[in-house]
């Protein structure tokens, strides 16, 4: 579960990390009493779970309380990624020495977790780990050690990171550990001109599996920044909106995220992760198609299925049934694989949609709806 920038700030400053005064507000009104309350001059902040607000114009500086409401007027309701903005966060502003970038994330490969830092933070941080990844320093972390002084030291040092900075990447791991997170991230972490050390950003993400011990963050009855992720959601579906022209249905998350990857391997960018999990009834291909097919950046559709305890020729069964329901309108690509495999694919035959493909491998169907997508 992602967590909105201002709830990130809020874990930073209970575990002794310094942060900007802010507040967080829904309403244009409020956020001139807001910036009063905060000295006048501020900086107004789209509150998205997603990246690149500073570039979309989601993030403001305000001279003033009236500039303040008139920024926040702007901000609000914007789409930023496909997800609508509901509220902004305003904080002081502060004079910036130095950004650096700080991370922890799960590397799951390597049953650790990695520390990723580098001296060069702030909105290109994308850009130089891309253009010289030499300037970006990767740490893996023993999870019986944990991030000690020491161990802060060998991160700092290996990212050129100052020593100031040795406290707060303890403190983070603390926030990572205790807050049950699987990514915890600051960007920009900032020297002042006075020589503070403050988060001005911040990015969590806890465990799901540790949703029982973390009761304050709960989702329940929030609504969805995305219109598409609260419909899947509504149908129980597990989606989550990307920003790419390609559908993506399979069942489990490690193939659907396999998908993923190659499917963008092939020149293009998935739309969306899709995991219909063990089963895939007519009820549940014609939700996933009709939530995937509502996205007006879908150019076409993968459905990656390898059947296993749910068979391929009862997915195929589903995918016809749901097409007497679902208007399909994108060209849908179909690879099958695994147990009842040709019966599937006859299955799908003998239906002959003209706009249903059908490929024998995972590479060879990613080449084909990216190909679609593109030539769209």
């Amino acid at each position: 579960m992602d967590l909105y920038e201002h709830q990130a700030r809020e874990l930073f400053e209970e575990h002794g990390i310094l942060v900007p005064r802010a507040e967080v507000t829904d309403s244009a009104k409020q956020a001139r009493e807001s910036a009063r309350r905060l000295g006048g001059r501020v900086v107004v902040k789209a509150q998205v779970k997603t990246g690149g607000r500073g570039k979309a114009g989601g993030v403001k500086l305000a001279a003033d309380p009236a500039a303040a409401e008139l920024a926040a007027r702007q901000i609000l309701g914007m789409d930023i990624k496909g997800h609508r903005v509901g509220k902004v966060m305003l904080a002081q502003p502060v004079d910036i020495a130095t950004e650096f970038y700080v991370s922890y994330v799960l590397d799951r490969a390597a049953g650790r977790f990695l520390a990723i830092a580098s001296a060069e933070g702030g909105m290109e941080i994308e850009e130089v780990a891309a253009s010289r990844p030499e300037a970006v320093a990767r740490v893996h972390i023993d999870p019986a050690e944990g991030v000690t002084s020491a161990k802060a030291g060998e991160i700092a040092e290996a990212a050129g990171l100052p020593p100031q900075t040795v406290d707060v990447l303890v403190r983070l791991w603390e926030v990572l550990v205790r807050e049950d997170a699987v990514l915890v991230e600051v960007n920009p972490l900032v020297r002042t001109k006075q020589g503070q050390i403050l988060a001005l950003d911040g990015k969590v993400t806890l465990d799901d599996n540790a949703a029982f011990r973390q009761a304050r963050w709960s989702t329940e009855g929030e609504a969805h920044d995305d219109p598409l992720e609260a419909a899947a959601a509504a149908k129980g579906l597990n989606y989550v909106k990307l920003d790419g022209e390609v559908g993506i249905i399979g069942n489990g998350a490690g193939l659907v995220m396999s998908t993923l990857d190659v499917v963008a391997g092939c020149g293009a960018r998935p739309a969306n992760f899709l995991d219909i999990g063990g089963g895939a009834s007519a009820q549940i291909m014609a939700d996933g198609l009709s939530v995937i097919l509502s996205d007006p950046a879908v150019k076409s559709v993968f459905v990656n299925v390898f059947g296993g305890i749910t068979a391929c020729d009862a997915v195929a069964d589903g995918i016809v049934q749901a097409l007497d329901t679902v208007r399909l309108t994108k060209p849908l690509v179909v690879r099958l694989d695994g147990n009842n495999a040709a019966r599937g694919r006859a299955i799908l035959d003998a239906h002959a949609h003209p706009l249903v493909q059908q490929a024998t491998t995972m590479d060879g169907a990613a080449r084909q709806a990216a190909q679609l997508a593109t030539s769209a």
